[in-house]
Protein backbone atom coordinates (compact mmCIF):
# COMPACT_ATOMS: atom_id res chain seq x y z
CA UNK A 1 0.00 0.00 0.00
CA UNK A 2 1.29 3.36 -0.85
CA UNK A 3 0.99 5.12 2.64
CA UNK A 4 1.70 8.30 1.64
CA UNK A 5 -1.22 8.82 -0.56
CA UNK A 6 -3.58 7.16 1.87
CA UNK A 7 -2.67 9.76 4.37
CA UNK A 8 -3.32 12.66 1.61
CA UNK A 9 -6.52 11.49 0.81
CA UNK A 10 -7.35 10.65 4.64
CA UNK A 11 -6.00 14.61 5.09
CA UNK A 12 -8.08 15.96 2.45
CA UNK A 13 -11.03 13.95 3.61
CA UNK A 14 -10.69 14.95 7.32
CA UNK A 15 -10.20 18.89 6.43
CA UNK A 16 -12.75 19.20 3.67
CA UNK A 17 -15.56 16.99 5.65
CA UNK A 18 -16.99 16.12 2.45
CA UNK A 19 -16.14 13.46 -0.11
CA UNK A 20 -17.03 14.88 -3.36
CA UNK A 21 -14.91 18.20 -2.51
CA UNK A 22 -11.61 16.07 -1.19
CA UNK A 23 -12.10 13.98 -4.62
CA UNK A 24 -11.92 17.11 -5.97
CA UNK A 25 -9.20 18.70 -4.59
CA UNK A 26 -7.34 15.83 -5.17
CA UNK A 27 -7.79 15.55 -9.04
CA UNK A 28 -9.77 12.36 -8.47
CA UNK A 29 -12.90 10.72 -9.00
CA UNK A 30 -14.90 10.12 -5.53
CA UNK A 31 -15.35 6.20 -5.79
CA UNK A 32 -11.44 5.35 -5.69
CA UNK A 33 -10.81 8.28 -2.42
CA UNK A 34 -13.64 6.31 -0.77
CA UNK A 35 -11.57 3.25 -1.44
CA UNK A 36 -8.44 4.39 0.07
CA UNK A 37 -10.23 5.99 3.05
CA UNK A 38 -11.60 2.13 3.48
CA UNK A 39 -8.64 0.48 2.87
CA UNK A 40 -5.95 2.77 5.14
CA UNK A 41 -8.92 2.14 7.89
CA UNK A 42 -8.44 -1.52 7.59
CA UNK A 43 -4.50 -0.84 7.45
CA UNK A 44 -4.53 0.94 10.76
CA UNK A 45 -7.32 -0.99 12.44
CA UNK A 46 -9.52 2.25 13.32
CA UNK A 47 -12.12 3.63 11.91
CA UNK A 48 -11.29 7.13 10.81
CA UNK A 49 -14.79 9.04 9.74
CA UNK A 50 -18.70 8.34 10.66
CA UNK A 51 -20.10 8.16 7.23
CA UNK A 52 -23.87 9.10 6.89
CA UNK A 53 -25.94 9.96 3.70
CA UNK A 54 -25.85 13.83 4.21
CA UNK A 55 -22.10 14.13 6.36
CA UNK A 56 -19.08 12.84 7.07
CA UNK A 57 -17.57 13.25 10.12
CA UNK A 58 -13.99 12.85 11.62
CA UNK A 59 -13.75 9.69 14.67
CA UNK A 60 -11.69 10.39 17.83
CA UNK A 61 -9.09 8.22 16.31
CA UNK A 62 -8.95 9.88 13.59
CA UNK A 63 -8.60 13.17 15.26
CA UNK A 64 -6.24 11.71 17.06
CA UNK A 65 -4.58 10.47 14.34
CA UNK A 66 -4.85 13.54 11.98
CA UNK A 67 -1.71 15.75 13.31
CA UNK A 68 0.59 12.59 12.90
CA UNK A 69 -0.44 12.22 8.95
CA UNK A 70 0.30 15.67 8.30
CA UNK A 71 3.95 15.38 10.09
CA UNK A 72 4.09 12.35 7.83
CA UNK A 73 3.07 14.24 5.09
CA UNK A 74 5.37 17.10 5.96
CA UNK A 75 8.60 14.70 6.23
CA UNK A 76 7.64 13.26 2.51
CA UNK A 77 7.69 16.40 1.08
CA UNK A 78 11.09 17.72 2.91
CA UNK A 79 12.20 14.03 1.77
CA UNK A 80 11.59 14.57 -1.75
CA UNK A 81 12.96 18.18 -2.16
CA UNK A 82 15.98 16.94 -0.44
CA UNK A 83 15.94 14.49 -2.74
CA UNK A 84 15.59 16.92 -5.71
CA UNK A 85 18.28 19.45 -4.98
CA UNK A 86 20.79 16.45 -4.39
CA UNK A 87 20.02 15.48 -7.91
CA UNK A 88 20.49 19.21 -9.29
CA UNK A 89 23.88 19.35 -6.90
CA UNK A 90 22.31 21.64 -5.16
CA UNK A 91 23.75 20.27 -1.60
CA UNK A 92 25.14 17.23 -0.53
CA UNK A 93 28.97 15.90 -0.69
CA UNK A 94 31.04 16.09 -3.83
CA UNK A 95 34.38 14.15 -3.23
CA UNK A 96 36.67 15.45 -5.96
CA UNK A 97 40.64 15.19 -6.78
CA UNK A 98 43.55 17.25 -8.03
CA UNK A 99 47.01 15.57 -9.56
CA UNK A 100 50.19 16.68 -7.26
CA UNK A 101 51.27 19.19 -9.71
CA UNK A 102 48.63 21.69 -9.42
CA UNK A 103 50.18 25.37 -7.94
CA UNK A 104 48.60 26.68 -4.98
CA UNK A 105 47.13 29.56 -6.88
CA UNK A 106 45.27 27.44 -9.04
CA UNK A 107 43.86 25.65 -6.45
CA UNK A 108 42.58 28.66 -4.83
CA UNK A 109 41.19 30.14 -7.78
CA UNK A 110 39.62 27.08 -8.66
CA UNK A 111 37.65 26.53 -4.91
CA UNK A 112 36.65 30.38 -5.23
CA UNK A 113 35.19 29.43 -8.39
CA UNK A 114 33.09 26.93 -7.08
CA UNK A 115 32.09 28.69 -4.31
CA UNK A 116 31.11 31.55 -6.76
CA UNK A 117 28.99 29.47 -8.70
CA UNK A 118 26.09 29.06 -5.98
CA UNK A 119 27.49 25.53 -4.73
CA UNK A 120 27.24 27.18 -0.61
CA UNK A 121 25.32 23.96 0.00
CA UNK A 122 27.51 21.52 -1.06
CA UNK A 123 30.22 19.73 0.87
CA UNK A 124 33.47 19.69 -1.49
CA UNK A 125 35.54 17.02 -0.34
CA UNK A 126 38.78 17.63 -2.18
CA UNK A 127 42.12 15.24 -2.19
CA UNK A 128 45.32 15.23 -3.72
CA UNK A 129 45.90 12.22 -6.23
CA UNK A 130 47.69 11.40 -8.83
CA UNK A 131 45.82 9.97 -12.03
CA UNK A 132 45.98 6.05 -11.74
CA UNK A 133 44.11 6.65 -8.02
CA UNK A 134 41.70 8.59 -9.67
CA UNK A 135 40.71 5.83 -11.72
CA UNK A 136 40.86 3.22 -9.07
CA UNK A 137 38.48 5.45 -6.90
CA UNK A 138 36.32 6.47 -10.18
CA UNK A 139 36.06 2.46 -10.69
CA UNK A 140 35.21 1.71 -6.70
CA UNK A 141 32.40 4.57 -6.46
CA UNK A 142 34.47 6.50 -4.23
CA UNK A 143 34.86 9.70 -6.56
CA UNK A 144 32.69 11.83 -8.42
CA UNK A 145 34.98 14.27 -10.15
CA UNK A 146 38.65 14.88 -10.84
CA UNK A 147 40.97 16.60 -12.69
CA UNK A 148 43.26 13.93 -14.53
CA UNK A 149 46.44 13.49 -17.05
CA UNK A 150 45.97 12.08 -20.51
CA UNK A 151 47.17 9.86 -21.69
CA UNK A 152 44.51 7.28 -19.99
CA UNK A 153 42.38 4.89 -20.07
CA UNK A 154 39.14 7.31 -20.00
CA UNK A 155 36.36 3.97 -20.34
CA UNK A 156 33.56 4.87 -18.89
CA UNK A 157 34.23 8.52 -18.38
CA UNK A 158 32.71 11.85 -19.52
CA UNK A 159 35.21 14.64 -20.02
CA UNK A 160 35.93 17.84 -20.17
CA UNK A 161 37.80 20.48 -22.18
CA UNK A 162 41.41 19.00 -22.63
CA UNK A 163 43.89 21.81 -21.57
CA UNK A 164 47.72 22.16 -22.66
CA UNK A 165 50.30 23.31 -19.91
CA UNK A 166 53.44 23.22 -21.41
CA UNK A 167 56.41 22.11 -19.80
CA UNK A 168 59.89 23.58 -19.16
CA UNK A 169 63.10 22.20 -17.93
CA UNK A 170 64.10 22.90 -13.85
CA UNK A 171 68.11 22.68 -14.37
CA UNK A 172 70.81 24.04 -12.26
CA UNK A 173 72.29 27.79 -12.39
CA UNK A 174 75.89 26.81 -13.68
CA UNK A 175 74.55 24.43 -16.58
CA UNK A 176 75.69 25.64 -19.51
CA UNK A 177 71.55 25.18 -20.62
CA UNK A 178 70.76 28.02 -17.76
CA UNK A 179 72.51 30.70 -19.92
CA UNK A 180 70.10 30.23 -22.70
CA UNK A 181 66.61 31.95 -23.62
CA UNK A 182 65.03 28.53 -24.54
CA UNK A 183 67.00 25.09 -24.26
CA UNK A 184 66.86 22.22 -26.39
CA UNK A 185 66.32 18.49 -25.00
CA UNK A 186 69.24 17.68 -26.62
CA UNK A 187 71.49 19.80 -24.50
CA UNK A 188 70.30 18.25 -21.88
CA UNK A 189 72.37 15.08 -22.10
CA UNK A 190 74.62 13.46 -19.47
CA UNK A 191 72.18 14.90 -16.58
CA UNK A 192 69.88 12.50 -15.17
CA UNK A 193 66.14 13.50 -14.82
CA UNK A 194 63.98 13.20 -11.93
CA UNK A 195 60.16 12.44 -12.62
CA UNK A 196 57.13 11.60 -10.76
CA UNK A 197 56.72 8.04 -9.47
CA UNK A 198 55.92 5.70 -12.95
CA UNK A 199 53.10 4.41 -10.50
CA UNK A 200 51.24 7.76 -10.33
CA UNK A 201 50.52 7.91 -14.27
CA UNK A 202 52.14 5.56 -16.39
CA UNK A 203 50.99 6.38 -19.93
CA UNK A 204 52.72 9.89 -19.36
CA UNK A 205 55.64 8.58 -17.89
CA UNK A 206 55.86 6.84 -20.76
CA UNK A 207 55.06 8.99 -23.10
CA UNK A 208 57.54 12.10 -21.68
CA UNK A 209 60.55 9.52 -21.89
CA UNK A 210 59.68 8.57 -25.54
CA UNK A 211 59.47 12.34 -26.69
CA UNK A 212 62.67 13.06 -24.75
CA UNK A 213 64.38 10.32 -26.80
CA UNK A 214 62.77 11.60 -30.00
CA UNK A 215 64.50 14.95 -29.37
CA UNK A 216 67.88 13.77 -28.52
CA UNK A 217 68.06 13.33 -24.66
CA UNK A 218 68.36 10.06 -22.91
CA UNK A 219 69.18 10.59 -19.59
CA UNK A 220 72.17 8.26 -18.06
CA UNK A 221 69.29 7.68 -14.93
CA UNK A 222 65.71 8.30 -14.29
CA UNK A 223 64.92 9.39 -10.00
CA UNK A 224 61.81 9.38 -8.54
CA UNK A 225 60.67 12.03 -6.82
CA UNK A 226 57.57 14.47 -6.00
CA UNK A 227 57.96 17.27 -3.38
CA UNK A 228 59.03 20.42 -5.37
CA UNK A 229 61.68 21.12 -2.57
CA UNK A 230 62.98 17.55 -2.80
CA UNK A 231 63.22 17.42 -6.46
CA UNK A 232 64.91 21.06 -5.95
CA UNK A 233 67.25 19.52 -3.78
CA UNK A 234 68.20 16.96 -6.13
CA UNK A 235 68.87 19.43 -9.27
CA UNK A 236 71.22 21.00 -7.12
CA UNK A 237 73.06 18.62 -5.66
CA UNK A 238 72.84 15.14 -8.12
CA UNK A 239 73.66 16.90 -11.57
CA UNK A 240 69.71 15.90 -12.64
CA UNK A 241 67.26 18.28 -14.56
CA UNK A 242 63.28 17.54 -13.93
CA UNK A 243 60.43 18.98 -16.34
CA UNK A 244 57.64 21.31 -15.15
CA UNK A 245 54.60 23.73 -16.11
CA UNK A 246 55.88 27.60 -15.74
CA UNK A 247 53.01 28.18 -12.83
CA UNK A 248 54.80 25.53 -10.82
CA UNK A 249 57.67 27.91 -9.72
CA UNK A 250 55.74 31.42 -10.67
CA UNK A 251 54.56 33.19 -7.85
CA UNK A 252 51.93 34.92 -9.67
CA UNK A 253 50.38 34.82 -13.44
CA UNK A 254 52.07 32.54 -15.82
CA UNK A 255 54.09 35.64 -17.74
CA UNK A 256 55.67 36.43 -14.39
CA UNK A 257 59.65 36.08 -13.92
CA UNK A 258 60.14 32.47 -13.94
CA UNK A 259 62.89 32.73 -11.55
CA UNK A 260 61.37 35.31 -9.15
CA UNK A 261 59.85 32.93 -6.96
CA UNK A 262 63.38 30.29 -7.14
CA UNK A 263 65.25 33.16 -5.96
CA UNK A 264 62.94 34.00 -3.04
CA UNK A 265 63.72 30.26 -1.77
CA UNK A 266 66.36 28.15 -0.69
CA UNK A 267 67.52 26.79 -3.77
CA UNK A 268 68.68 29.72 -5.37
CA UNK A 269 70.66 28.13 -7.59
CA UNK A 270 67.95 26.23 -9.50
CA UNK A 271 66.59 28.23 -12.82
CA UNK A 272 63.55 27.22 -14.67
CA UNK A 273 63.81 27.00 -18.37
CA UNK A 274 61.28 26.41 -21.50
CA UNK A 275 62.24 23.84 -23.71
CA UNK A 276 62.99 24.56 -27.60
CA UNK A 277 59.76 24.20 -30.01
CA UNK A 278 57.36 23.42 -26.98
CA UNK A 279 57.58 19.55 -27.43
CA UNK A 280 56.66 18.31 -23.87
CA UNK A 281 53.32 19.48 -22.26
CA UNK A 282 51.14 18.18 -19.61
CA UNK A 283 47.16 17.61 -20.76
CA UNK A 284 44.17 17.80 -18.27
CA UNK A 285 40.28 17.53 -18.61
CA UNK A 286 37.79 17.12 -15.47
CA UNK A 287 36.29 13.70 -15.93
CA UNK A 288 33.65 12.09 -13.77
CA UNK A 289 31.53 8.67 -14.32
CA UNK A 290 29.93 8.63 -17.29
CA UNK A 291 26.06 9.17 -17.10
CA UNK A 292 26.78 10.38 -13.29
CA UNK A 293 27.47 14.37 -13.44
CA UNK A 294 24.69 16.81 -12.42
CA UNK A 295 25.64 20.70 -11.22
CA UNK A 296 27.85 20.24 -8.87
CA UNK A 297 30.14 18.79 -11.38
CA UNK A 298 29.62 20.95 -14.04
CA UNK A 299 29.88 23.77 -11.37
CA UNK A 300 33.61 22.00 -10.45
CA UNK A 301 34.86 21.49 -14.04
CA UNK A 302 33.56 25.45 -14.84
CA UNK A 303 35.83 26.35 -12.26
CA UNK A 304 39.19 23.90 -12.93
CA UNK A 305 38.92 24.62 -16.66
CA UNK A 306 38.88 28.77 -15.54
CA UNK A 307 41.36 28.21 -13.12
CA UNK A 308 44.14 26.17 -15.20
CA UNK A 309 43.58 28.94 -18.12
CA UNK A 310 44.08 32.19 -15.91
CA UNK A 311 46.44 30.99 -13.05
CA UNK A 312 48.30 28.14 -15.23
CA UNK A 313 48.52 29.69 -18.63
CA UNK A 314 46.39 26.79 -19.85
CA UNK A 315 45.05 26.71 -23.19
CA UNK A 316 42.58 24.34 -25.25
CA UNK A 317 44.56 21.15 -27.00
CA UNK A 318 42.52 20.21 -29.44
CA UNK A 319 43.63 17.18 -31.54
CA UNK A 320 44.10 17.33 -35.97
CA UNK A 321 42.60 13.63 -35.66
CA UNK A 322 40.90 11.80 -34.05
CA UNK A 323 41.02 10.89 -30.59
CA UNK A 324 41.62 6.81 -30.08
CA UNK A 325 41.68 4.61 -27.27
CA UNK A 326 44.21 1.77 -26.78
CA UNK A 327 43.92 -0.73 -23.74
CA UNK A 328 45.73 0.70 -21.37
CA UNK A 329 46.23 4.64 -22.36
CA UNK A 330 44.89 7.54 -24.76
CA UNK A 331 47.19 8.83 -27.24
CA UNK A 332 46.78 11.68 -29.88
CA UNK A 333 47.30 9.99 -33.12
Amino acid sequence: MDLVRHLECFVAVAEESHFGRAAARLGMAQPPLSQRVQRLERHLGVRLFDRTSRQVTITEAGALLLPEAREVLARSEALMATARRIRDGETGLLRAALPPDISGDTVAALLAGFAGAGRAGVELELHELPTAQQLERFAAHELDVGLIHHPCDVSGLELGPVLRRELGVLLPRGAAAAGLDEVPLASLTGYDLILFPRTGAPAVYDDLLTTCARNGYTPPAVRHAQGASFVRGLVLSAEAVSFSPRDAHSPGESGADPDEGLRRGPAAGVVWRPLTGAPLALRHSVAWPGGRGDAAVAAFAEAATRALRTTAGATPDLPSRPLHLRPASEYWL
